[in-house]
């Protein structure tokens, strides 16, 4: 059971800096590349792609200019993740220009805003009348979220309080329209976000009624009479969307329940983590003990029963949305984006209530496989949906994969995920540590410099990471003056515990202070005192539970943090007709020619011959297998070379066949 004795909070992204061979260019890559194109997606300015109608919509509503609205129910959350991602960026790198284009752009937003403080655009040009008439479908409490944690964000990055003040204004509103009493709705939003974000709104502004409303969206999710089939026969049995004749289904929106008496992950998937992300975020606060069990208990069924290898969650296109224990096809499979990303939301908030190792370990499958492999290297375009086994022509063909692309676009009509990308990867550097009274914690090994302080003490915190590629680590500790104090660093599980640390150049047994995969280092710490860490790089075969029907017979690799893939560009096609020896002597070497340079894994495989077959479909004789040299490449950079085929899970076979 979790306690809250330990409940730490992240340092400030401010008191971060992130110097990092690896991720240092992602984080400029986003600022220089990814923000200035989104923002001209945001403007419909970039050729050849779907038009956004993001600020468009705002300048209708502002009354700047006439005109229908375009796109998705939802366009307003995507201005505000840019914003949000444009504010994190300021942050760490202060710029002019961008400063000058995020203010124009709250300029517009407040202009937008209704004299009661509602905002979206939707309601505002299109539906002026039906405001909160269809919860279920439409989204107004999940765009308000997405513009409040904009707001927060800007105003921790700028100091500057218009857009907090607008969404101050809108929270408030909200605040008269829902809750308890009579005359307010007694409902909640189809899609959660709404929750996680007044709790960043009560950090920032210390209003009790903004963490009061939160916990009343969470603690009303699920009760009975369901609001949102009450919902659907005020509107007539009718949907947002003409194709949908049936009720609303609860359990997609995980309203089927009382959250403190969900233990499965079930649903849309995106909905599921912001809401146990928010979950987290109460329980750490109002210290309910159902509320607790309930997020250990949703953790451990997602990540131990229902998330892919990379860090993808959510296994089917139907609904965006988790099935069912061990139901991970790999073809067909949908983890998106923005799934990942909230799952590492939640990884975060569990580790600030119980710094167990494999919170972090989870978010940091999840950031380095399947958040920066749903970028491609250019920054320009993404993936929705990330893979684990593709075949391009039976996307383009098979009904059933129409959702899996073989390349990423450069934008989509529901561009949830490019702005959530850039969001995070702005942000990362909130990720890395977390501190409470008495102990620094190291989650993430990502080079940089922290400013901390060990009780009154001022301390740098220098850190330096070879990760992905190499394990050594080391950590230079500055205080102003001697003070003691605990830093804890987490042995990641894929080091499979063989790590070697040395204090001052002394080797610790870490076995010995390690506890839930976090070793414990109390000391009085001088100016310039070291920790230095070496984990373990072998390579790994790793086989899933005999569960998971789609890896039967088969085996992933993994070294460091980074799991890897097979593409035809290097192999030829099928790659499914590629096996693993049953000893493949898998190496690594660096590849300075692969996209910027990269660790490659080689090794002895079996291709089966297939010059042979001619017209024939089927055949009973044996089939003919010639030995096979094998290059898998990390799976975050698959799809980046043109065109091909990808697997991660290969098929292994006796050295001898």
């Amino acid at each position: 059971m979790i306690t809250l004795t330990s409940r730490s909070a992240a340092v400030p992204l401010k008191q971060v800096k992130l110097t990092d061979p690896f991720w240092s260019r992602y984080i400029e890559l986003v600022r220089e590349v990814v923000i200035p194109y989104q923002y001209e997606a945001l403007h419909d300015r970039i050729p050849g792609v779907e038009p956004s109608y993001g600020v468009s919509n705002f300048r209708v509503a502002a009354g700047r200019d006439e005109g229908e609205y375009g796109g998705m129910v939802f366009q307003d959350s995507d201005v505000a993740k840019w914003l949000e991602a444009a504010a994190y960026s300021l942050a760490i790198h202060p710029d002019p220009k961008l400063e000058e284009q995020v203010d124009e752009l709250i300029d517009l937003v407040a202009a937008a805003q209704q004299p009661d403080g509602y905002l979206n655009t939707y309601f505002t040009v299109k539906e002026p009348g039906k405001r909160w008439t269809n919860l279920t479908d439409c989204h107004e409490l999940y765009c308000a979220g997405h513009m409040i944690e904009a707001g927060v964000a800007h105003y921790r990055a700028t100091g500057k309080r218009k857009l907090l003040d607008v969404v101050c204004r809108l929270a408030d509103y909200i605040d008269t329209v829902f809750g308890p009493e009579d005359g307010k709705i007694h409902g909640f939003d189809g899609h959660q976000e709404i929750e996680l974000a007044l709790v960043k709104l009560y950090e920032v502004t210390q209003e009790p009624r903004y963490l009061s409303l939160s916990q009343y969206f969470i603690d009303e999710r699920g009760t009975e009479p369901h609001f949102f089939l009450q919902e659907w026969e005020q509107r007539g049995k009718k949907s947002f969307y003409p194709s949908v004749l049936h009720p609303p289904h609860l359990a997609y929106h995980q309203s089927h329940l009382p959250v403190r008496e969900q233990k499965e992950a079930v649903g849309h998937s995106v909905r599921a983590v912001y809401m146990y992300t928010a979950m987290a975020d109460l329980a750490a606060r109002t210290k309910d003990p159902a509320l607790l069990e309930a997020c250990v208990n949703l953790w451990h069924n997602m990540v131990r029963k229902q998330m892919y290898i990379t860090g993808g969650i959510g296994s089917t296109h139907h609904g965006e949305a988790f099935t069912t224990d061990y139901d991970l096809p790999n073809d067909t499979v949908y983890s998106e984006t923005c799934a990942s990303i909230g799952l590492i939301f939640f990884a975060q908030r569990m580790l600030q209530m119980s710094p167990k190792s494999e919170y972090a370990d989870v978010m940091e499958r999840a950031l380095f496989n399947t958040v920066i492999g749903s970028m491609a290297q250019d920054g320009r375009h993404f993936f929705y949906v990330n893979p684990l086994e593709v075949w391009p022509t039976a996307c383009r063909h098979n009904p059933g994969k129409f959702h899996v692309k073989p390349v990423r676009p450069g934008w989509f009509a529901c561009a949830c995920c490019p702005p959530n990308v850039a969001r995070f990867l702005s942000s990362l550097g909130e990720y890395v540590y977390t501190m409470n009274d008495d102990t620094l914690y190291t989650h993430l090994y990502i080079g940089g410099e922290a400013e901390v302080r060990f009780g009154d003490v001022p301390v740098k915190v220098t850190q330096t990471s070879a990760l992905p590629w190499d394990g050594n680590v080391m950590l230079t500790i500055q205080p102003e003056q001697a003070a003691e104090w605990t830093v804890a660093l987490r042995i990641p599980d894929w080091s499979r515990g063989k790590a070697v640390m040395r204090v001052n150049g002394q080797e610790m047994v870490v076995e010995d202070i390690t506890e839930d995969g976090y070793a414990y280092v109390k000391r009085v710490w001088a100016p310039g005192d070291t920790v230095e860490l070496a984990f373990s790089m072998e390579i790994h075969q790793v086989r899933a539970n005999p569960n998971i029907r789609g890896n039967a017979g088969k085996a992933a690799i993994q070294r460091g943090p980074l799991v890897y893939c097979l593409e035809s560009v290097d192999h030829g096609a099928p790659v499914s007709s590629l096996s693993l020896a049953g000893d493949p002597k898998l190496h690594s070497r660096f590849d300075p020619d692969l996209l910027g340079g990269a660790v490659v894994i080689e090794g002895d495989g079996w291709l089966e011959e297939s010059d042979d077959w001619g017209d024939e479909l089927y055949r009973s004789s044996p089939k003919k297998r010639l030995p096979a040299a094998l290059k898998a490449i990390p799976y975050y950079l698959w799809g980046n070379r043109g065109e091909n085929e990808m697997a991660v899970w290969v098929r292994e076979l006796p050295h001898t066949v």
